[in-house]
């Protein structure tokens, strides 16, 4: 008999790894049909990829928390809304067909799937498709040598979709293709290059695979949390881009992701980085949830949450901020 389920789609990778990029092209291209609901997932309480995704046919939010841990009970109520809609239609009438589910970067996939194959409504109405991750190519290597959540992820998957191929070293891009293999033989492998599939050469015959040391379940340096930084009105462009740059700098391999939209004389600005790899900026529509605009999420470990907004205040020449102001700055 045909399962009649809900088909669900986990898209998971680690923080910077070009999963809402390549959800936008599968979307344009129609890669998961016609009928399909975006939930997407970001640990920070001001969330961005939702504003990239606008053209999806249904999107819901769910922000504040990693839908594997902290978000789990909000991410089932939205799963089990839908299938409830879904449920209450004719079967003459258009029905939903799938769902992607985009978590955060710190989400591990299979935690998920664990999370909806044990809900007793879930279990009868969802079925877990498929769960793709995507994979780094230019700083995957350090991630999977020192987070052991990189590597949960990348165990979990179904599919490895390898991402900004274009600027790796052959021999690097060898070397993480055979670490891949040695995590997760059995998941395919393709590639994609600002969202847009592209080939993968053959993988050379003396390809190794770097040396992986074990790692402790939970990582001593602490955990990975999101941090809010207001932009101060009135700001000069020039001189934040000299500030994060420093910041980049100085702590770029604590600060994992940095992302917002800002309002800069050229327009609403995408400032998207990767540790110390700021990508090109993108400018968006003037359309959409504006809200958030001028609010940055940084992303990391080992700093004062609090001590990102004083410091770029301080590098403005600008007054300390009022409580407030430093209540955002500083929230998870």
């Amino acid at each position: 008999m045909t399962d009649t389920r809900l088909r669900l789609v986990i898209l998971g990778g680690y923080l910077g790894s070009g999963k809402t990029t390549w959800l936008r092209h599968q979307l344009h291209v129609g890669a998961f049909g016609l009928r399909v609901h975006v939930v997407v997932n970001e640990a920070a309480e001001v969330p961005v990829d939702d504003a990239l995704l606008a053209g999806a046919d249904g999107m819901t939010l769910l922000s504040g928390g990693c839908c594997c841990c902290a978000g789990r009970d909000e991410m089932i109520d939205a799963l089990r809304r839908l299938c409830d809609l879904r449920s209450r239609k004719s079967a003459v009438e258009v029905r939903l067909e799938r769902i992607v589910l985009e978590t955060s970067g710190l989400a591990d996939p299979g935690a998920i799937v664990a999370a909806i194959q044990a809900d007793p409504v879930l279990v009868n109405h969802i079925v877990v498709d498929e769960t793709i991750v995507a994979v780094d190519a230019l700083h995957a290597l350090a991630q999977l040598a020192t987070e052991p959540l990189g590597r949960r992820q990348v165990e979990a998957a179904d599919r490895l979709v390898l991402t900004k191929t274009d600027a790796c070293d052959p021999a690097a891009l060898a070397c993480l293709r055979a670490t891949l293999a040695v995590l997760n033989g059995h998941a395919t492998v393709s590639a994609a290059v600002l969202g847009e599939d592209v080939a993968l050469p053959p993988l050379p015959e003396d390809a190794r695979p770097a040396a992986l040391i074990a790692l402790a379940e939970e990582d001593g340096r602490g955990p990975i949390t999101p941090t809010q930084v207001a932009i101060p009105e009135g700001m000069d462009w020039s001189a934040f881009t000299l500030w994060l740059s420093a910041l980049l700098h100085a702590r770029g391999n604590d600060l994992v992701r940095v992302k917002g939209v800002v309002r800069t004389p050229a327009g609403r600005l995408l400032l998207q980085t990767v540790r110390k790899v700021v990508q090109s900026p993108e400018i968006l529509p003037e359309q959409g949830d504006m809200r958030r605009d001028d609010v940055i999420v940084f992303i990391g470990r080992g700093y004062r949450p609090e001590d990102l907004g004083r410091s770029l205040r301080r590098f403005l020449g600008l007054p300390a901020a009022a409580p407030s102001a430093m209540a955002l700055e500083g929230s998870p």
